[in-house]
């Protein structure tokens, strides 16, 4: 029996416009495992720092856009 695999498509980082990315899409565009951005959050050493609402990490989109190094 074949595993399925569950595929979200995100849209290209350049035409993202919300404030704010979730923990998924930051690890997504960055190519970063979810631990690192955990650790990341942990200990403030990334380049980053993420925002904490309530027990979730929000990252700012301009910062993840910069990073990436997209317009």
């Amino acid at each position: 029996m074949v595993k399925q695999v569950d595929f979200v498509e995100f849209p290209r980082l350049e035409q993202v416009t919300k404030p704010n990315l979730t923990t998924k899409e930051f690890c997504f565009y960055t190519n970063l495992s979810q631990q690192t951005a955990w650790l990341w959050s942990c200990k403030g050493k990334g380049p980053i720092r993420p925002l904490h609402i309530g027990r979730k990490l929000n990252w700012p989109t301009h910062l993840v856009k910069k990073l990436c190094e997209v317009s």
